[in-house]
C-alpha cells in the first residue's frame, strides 16, 4: 500500500485505495471513445518462448479499450516472423506486427541511413523508435502506452494505470512513468537503478550542487522502469538513445520539451519482475556492465548539454564520491529488506557497486575521447521534413509483409 507523499517536482500518482480494474477498465472505455489507445509492445522474436510472453498476451485479450496493439519484432528470419503473426493472431484487438528485419522494413531503413536519419545498431531504442513511426503513420491513437515484453508477473492492471493518467480527459499530462517496487522471490532486485542511479545522483549533486536537471531525475522513483506513457504528439519531437540509455534519454527529453506540470509517475503494480541481466564484470558489452556505462553517459551527455563543465579531474572526484555513497547505500537497502523479511548478498551488492564505480570513469572517458558523438536517434518530425512520403511507406510495408506472410498464407 503506497503513501500520499509527493517528492521531488514530478506528480506521483498512487495506489492508495486498490480500486477495482473493472471500475477503471469502465472509465477507460469512455475515454477511448474520443481519445483512440494504442500499446507498443517491442520484443526479440526469443520471447515469444519464454513463460513471460504468453501470459502478457493472455491479459491483453481481456483489455477491452485498446484500439492497436503495435508489436516491433527484432531478431526473426521469415519463418519466426510466420510464427509470430500466428503467435498473436489471438489478440482480438487490431494489431500490427513490425518486422523490423524483413526486406521492407530494412528498405526503408536503408534510405534514411543514407542520409544519417536511422540509427546505425539494432536494439530496443530503434525498435521502439520505429513503433512510435507507425504509430504516427497509422494517425488515430491519441493516447500510447509502452512496456516491456519480458515481464513475467504481468497483469493487466498494469496496463490500465499506466495509460490512465494520458487517456483521463480530465488530467493534463504529456507523459507517464511507471513505477513499482523490484522484489520478487524473496529478493530485493533493481540494482542498477539502487546501485547505480541513485547513488550516482547523489554524488553528482555533492559534486555539482543541487542542478535542476538532477533533482528532476531523483523524482522519479523508478527512472529506469521500461513502462510509460504518452500523449500522441509526444513522439513527434522526441529524440532517443539507442543503447541502454533510452529510459534516462527518454526523461531528459521530457524535461526539455515540456514543463514539469505536464509530467507525472504512476504506481503500476505491487509485485513486478522481469527478465535480469548478467553482471558482465569481464564484458563491457553486455550485460549490466554495458548498461551501466550507457546510462551514465546519457546522464553526463545531458549534464553537458546544460552547461557543465567535465574532465579527467571531475569524473575522478565523481567516481570516488559515487563509490562511498553506493557503499552507505547498502546499508540502507540491507536493512529496507531484512525488516521485510527479503534476501540481500551483500557481497553481491559491493561486487556490483566496484563494477559500477570503475564504469563511472570508464564512460567519463568515453565522453572525453568522443564529445561530439550523436547517440540520439533523429526525431519523426526531421525524417519527415526530409523524405515526406516516409510514413505511407511505413504503414504500406508493414500491411503488406502481413498479408503476404500471415497465417493463411
Amino acid at each position: 500500500m503506497g503513501d500520499f507523499h509527493q517528492n521531488g517536482i514530478i506528480t506521483t500518482l498512487h495506489n492508495l485505495a486498490n480500486r477495482p480494474l473493472e471500475d477503471m477498465e469502465r472509465e477507460l472505455c469512455e475515454f477511448a471513445k474520443t481519445r483512440p489507445m494504442s500499446l507498443i509492445l517491442p520484443c526479440l522474436y526469443s520471447e515469444l518462448a519464454t513463460d513471460a510472453m504468453p501470459n502478457i498476451i493472455e491479459h491483453l485479450k481481456q483489455v477491452p479499450y485498446l484500439d492497436e496493439i503495435v508489436i516491433g519484432l527484432d531478431r526473426a528470419t521469415e519463418a519466426e516472423y510466420r510464427h509470430a503473426l500466428e503467435f498473436f493472431s489471438v489478440l482480438p484487438q487490431k494489431h500490427k506486427v513490425l518486422w523490423n528485419d524483413g526486406p521492407r522494413l530494412r528498405a526503408i531503413d536503408s534510405v534514411l541511413k543514407g542520409e544519417q536519419l536511422s540509427p546505425n545498431d539494432p536494439g530496443k531504442g530503434r525498435n521502439v523508435w520505429f513503433c512510435m513511426g507507425y504509430n504516427l503513420a497509422a494517425g488515430k491513437a491519441e493516447s500510447i502506452a509502452m512496456h516491456d515484453c519480458d515481464i513475467v508477473t504481468y497483469d493487466r492492471e498494469l496496463l490500465a494505470r499506466l495509460i490512465y493518467p494520458v487517456a483521463n480527459p480530465n488530467f493534463n499530462y504529456e507523459f507517464c512513468k511507471g513505477f513499482y517496487a523490484r522484489t520478487a522471490n524473496g529478493k530485493m532486485n533493481g540494482r542498477v537503478s539502487r546501485l547505480l542511479v541513485t547513488p550516482l545522483l547523489y554524488s553528482l549533486k555533492k559534486v555539482f550542487g543541487n542542478l535542476e536537471y538532477l533533482d528532476y531525475l531523483d523524482s522519479y522513483r523508478y527512472p529506469l522502469a521500461g513502462e510509460f506513457s504518452f500523449r500522441r504528439d509526444v513522439m513527434t519531437d522526441l529524440r532517443i538513445p539507442s543503447d541502454w540509455g533510452l529510459e534516462i534519454g527518454v526523461l531528459s527529453e521530457m524535461k526539455r520539451n515540456y514543463s514539469n506540470n505536464r509530467l507525472c509517475q504512476v504506481d503500476i503494480a505491487d509485485v513486478y519482475d522481469h527478465k535480469h541481466q548478467d553482471l558482465s564484470a569481464d564484458n563491457d558489452d553486455g550485460g549490466l556492465s554495458k548498461m551501466s556505462i550507457d546510462i551514465t553517459k546519457a546522464i553526463f551527455r545531458k549534464l553537458a548539454t546544460n552547461g557543465t563543465i567535465f574532465n579527467q579531474e571531475t569524473f575522478r572526484t565523481i567516481k570516488a564520491t559515487y563509490y562511498r555513497a553506493a557503499l552507505d547505500f547498502i546499508e540502507t537497502y540491507r536493512n529496507d529488506a531484512e525488516i521485510n523479511g527479503l534476501k540481500l548478498d551483500v557481497h553481491q551488492e559491493e561486487q556490483a557497486v566496484e563494477l559500477f564505480a570503475s564504469n563511472v570513469m570508464k564512460a567519463g572517458n568515453m565522453y572525453l575521447d568522443n564529445p561530439m558523438e550523436a547517440p540520439f536517434i533523429p526525431s519523426w518530425n526531421r525524417v519527415v521534413s526530409a523524405f515526406p512520403g516516409v510514413m505511407k511507406q511505413l504503414a504500406l510495408a508493414v500491411e503488406q509483409d502481413m498479408q503476404e506472410f500471415g497465417p493463411d498464407k
